[in-house]
């Protein structure tokens, strides 16, 4: 499946492509710190539209979700990072943008009615199944989203829709005969799983030093850096009515609630105090540092710890900032980490080094395990799937995972996927976590059943294909500029 969806991953973002609001309580899923180009305030700009940071960590955050739940909740970072879904992100926005620039050309518009009645019919404002106003609050607050940018991202996909309404995809009766058969082959399989786990090993020294030996360089340790800090622990005082009069007036345009309104300056109290408390932490977190460099530090205990990328106690952030230390500049500036700050000072760097044959040794039997058993179970199928007895399916479609009870469901389509586009009648196919399946169609026959829901699927299929080649069309029509680096 993972395969699969890696191959065909542009034709997913297209047919994705109208949500903007994928799943409110889908919870919010972002990364780590990017540099900017010139254009601080935008990350790219199609056209006359531009896409901010927070458009991108939230498309982020959305095709993370809609994938979890094609995975069934078993989507991470890892999987993520391989289908290279920042780019993704990114590359869902611009097609966005650019049906947006494609909108604006016809002068299309979204009213206020009609977002309002796009919103009545979300059942997750619902109570007592009819929309609630304070539901909707409610739900928005807890996602992190004001009104008014949820009502700015609604208002933007009714116009994609409302653009893309002017294309209509339409389907003939040729196409949706041609489905039909396509549907309805069906194969009878006699088929055989080898498992990697049923493959043994000799994980002798005599057996993965010489396979250590050849790529050694490889295992490294980690980079690691001798430090001493101070902290300061977070300060928390009173403030009088003065000094969070004065902080109001000079910040009160950013001091907003859940629904993106300004804060009364009752209302905005607490914030106020967080906000001062943080600055007075702040501010003597720098008299420290500075008294830390002149070696006049008094009375504020200095602390000594090792870190690398693995041992790393104090987040990202603060080890960035400590790997760019030198002998020459060895005081880094006060640094957050949880409500303290920390300053480092920087003793010794160790640099990376290749590891002995006994620290490398867990590393190098999970690699060499792992090649061995590929190479010893591919082996083991090319000499027997020619020969091989194994269970024999009734007639099966495609869609039949479920009557492949030795395994599972994602193998199962994973399988009958490469099964019925394959144009040999014995062979073997890999699957994804190393297993293989070997396979003998036995007989094949056209099934009588008429697919209901066919004249979607070829609106599915030619709205993806279409719409590929409208993206293309507007691409050369409306420059794409991208401000940000490292995706």
């Amino acid at each position: 499946m993972i395969t699969w969806m890696q191959r065909h991953k542009k034709y997913l973002i297209i047919t994705i492509w109208i949500s903007t609001i994928a799943f409110v309580g889908a919870g919010f899923v972002g990364w780590g710190q990017y540099k900017y180009g010139d254009k601080a305030g935008a990350v790219a700009k199609v056209g006359n539209v531009e896409i901010t940071m927070g458009e991108l960590q939230k498309s982020y955050s959305n095709l993370y979700a809609q994938y979890n739940q094609m995975f069934q909740g078993n989507f991470d970072e890892e999987k993520a990072k391989s289908f290279g879904l920042k780019s993704q992100a990114l590359q869902f926005l611009t097609q966005q943008a650019l049906i947006l620039n494609l909108a604006a050309s016809y002068d299309l518009q979204v009213g206020d009615d009609e977002l309002l009645a796009n919103i009545k019919t979300k059942d997750y404002f619902f109570k007592n199944g009819v929309f609630n106003k304070d539901v909707y609050k409610d739900v928005l607050s807890k996602n992190n989203l004001s009104i008014k940018e949820y009502e700015a991202g609604t208002r933007k996909e009714l116009l994609i829709q409302k653009a893309l309404a002017l294309l209509p995809i339409k389907t003939k009766d040729s196409e949706l005969k041609i489905l039909d058969t396509a549907m309805n082959i069906a194969d009878k399989v006699n088929y055989k799983v080898l498992k990697t786990s049923e493959i043994s090993i000799d994980m002798s020294d005599e057996a993965l030093k010489p396979f250590w030996e050849k790529m050694q360089n490889k295992f490294m340790t980690e980079v690691s850096y001798d430090v001493k800090f101070i902290k300061q622990a977070k300060i928390s005082k009173e403030h009088d009515d003065a000094a969070i009069n004065e902080y109001y007036n000079e910040n009160k345009n950013s001091l907003k609630d859940a629904e993106g309104k300004l804060l009364s300056l009752d209302a905005a109290k607490d914030k106020i105090k967080e906000a001062l408390n943080a600055k007075e932490t702040k501010k003597e977190a720098l008299k420290s540092y500075i008294a830390y460099k002149k070696g006049e530090l008094k009375d504020v205990e200095i602390n000594s710890s090792t870190l690398s990328a693995s041992n790393n106690p104090f987040g990202t952030e603060a080890f960035e900032i400590v790997s760019k230390l030198t002998s020459a500049s060895p005081f880094s500036k006060p640094v957050m980490v949880g409500d303290d700050y920390i300053t480092f000072e920087l003793v010794k760097t160790s640099p990376s080094t290749a590891k002995s044959y006994e620290e490398a040794k867990k590393e190098v039997a999970s690699i060499y395990t792992a090649e061995q058993k590929k190479t010893k179970l591919l082996e083991l199928a090319k000499n027997s799937f020619n020969t091989f007895s194994g269970n024999t399916t009734d007639f099966i479609t495609g869609n039949d995972s479920n009557k492949l009870t030795d395994l599972s469901t994602q193998e199962a389509n994973e399988f009958l996927s490469t099964l019925f586009t394959t144009q040999t009648k014995k062979g073997f196919v890999t699957l994804e976590n190393g297993n293989i399946v070997m396979y003998n169609i036995l007989e094949q026959k056209m099934l009588s059943n008429t697919n209901t829901n066919q004249d979607n699927q070829i609106v599915r299929l030619k709205s993806a294909m279409f719409n590929e080649s409208l993206v293309k069309n507007l691409q050369n029509k409306y420059k794409t500029e991208i401000f940000i680096q490292g995706l």
